[in-house]
């Protein structure tokens, strides 16, 4: 498949992935939408069960593919290996479409692919293609705190009463990174007081403090992780790939003089016990803020690396392989 769809122009190769992958995807949701609706004849545990073995399989899993094995895009990980099996809130800067690849990536080590729930955007449910989001059990916000409040007991009541397995994710900016909006949260951080962390946006704290003090209350939900994601393309820190570009450009993460486009994608892992957390709002979001400037301080690390490494290969390559330059990341 592969090297079959190489042979055709991006565009058109785009295209020949994306159509089987968007038949499935939706009849797929069209089945977790109406699934909810079956609650009068089925226990609501093995809806939950079959809204994760659906998405696991016929979406998660189908994306995935063609994003790793098809276009060889290799996700990189370092910190700590995610547990197997364990339900947790996961917390995540927000970079661009593609950080979904790496935060399932994640979930994946941790035997969770077909349990990642997603906070979402209130009128995607309405998106064709997405109208399982609401099926699946993900909450979909709108920042209006009093509807939301709503809707976040609506997912909380299933994962503390009912035990579902969850890999509750959270994008804590609460937008995609930009420049326009760095400045923003700069100019933000420079009149509260606050911390700017670098090459991030500060993060919106109301959401994650009602999701741990809810979900701590679930004997199974173990764990806060928070994942940092990287990337680089070229000498660019932090550019991230197109929606577009993951589905139709092959050879991602291969190097330029490898013929590829030399993304580099990375997951640095930390996780943290929830009985740890402190137990009050204010210690929540004293929490929040400080692992995101410790993600900044880990991000120009991760930069530095990267430009050592490459400085490293191009004097490798002018004394003609004398040395090997080595990767220390684990891999998918």
């Amino acid at each position: 498949m592969t090297c079959l769809t190489n042979l055709f122009p991006h565009p058109l190769r785009g295209l020949l992935l994306v159509t089987p992958f968007l038949l499935s995807t939706g009849l797929a949701n069209l089945t977790l939408f109406l699934l909810p609706f079956a609650k009068l004849l089925l226990p609501s545990s093995l809806i939950h069960t079959l809204c994760s073995l659906i998405a696991g399989t016929l979406v998660y899993r189908f994306i995935q593919h063609i994003f790793t094995a098809i276009n060889s895009a290799e996700i990189t990980f370092s910190g700590d290996t995610p547990l197997p099996n364990e339900s947790a809130i996961v917390i995540s800067n927000h970079v661009a479409w593609s950080d979904f690849y790496l935060v399932q990536a994640a979930a994946d080590k941790a035997n969770m692919g077909g349990h990642t729930r997603y906070f979402a955007k209130a009128g995607l449910k309405w998106v064709p293609f997405l109208g399982g989001l609401w099926g699946m059990g993900m909450p979909t916000v709108t920042r209006e705190w009093t509807r939301d409040k709503r809707e976040l007991e609506r997912v909380f009541r299933g994962v503390k009463e009912e035990g579902w397995k969850t890999w509750l994710v959270s994008f804590s900016e609460g937008s995609r990174f930009t420049p326009e909006k760095y400045l923003q949260s700069r100019l933000w951080c420079r009149q509260n007081g606050k911390p700017q962390p670098e090459y991030l946006l500060y993060p919106r704290t109301r959401g994650f403090i009602a999701t741990v003090q809810h979900l701590r209350k679930a004997p199974h939900v173990k764990a806060v992780y928070d994942l940092t994601l990287a990337y680089q393309c070229g000498e660019e820190f932090q550019k991230a790939p197109t929606m577009w570009e993951t589905i139709a450009v092959p050879k991602l993460s291969l190097t330029r003089e490898q013929g590829g486009v030399g993304y580099r994608f990375h997951v640095h892992v930390r996780r943290f016990p929830i009985e740890e957390l402190p137990g009050d709002a204010a210690g929540l979001a004293k929490w929040l803020e400080q692992r995101w400037v410790e993600k900044g301080r880990w991000l120009e690390a991760r930069r530095l690396r990267w430009a050592s490494v490459d400085v490293l290969r191009k004097t490798d390559g002018i004394f003609g392989g004398m040395g090997r330059v080595v990767d220390e990341d684990s891999r998918t």
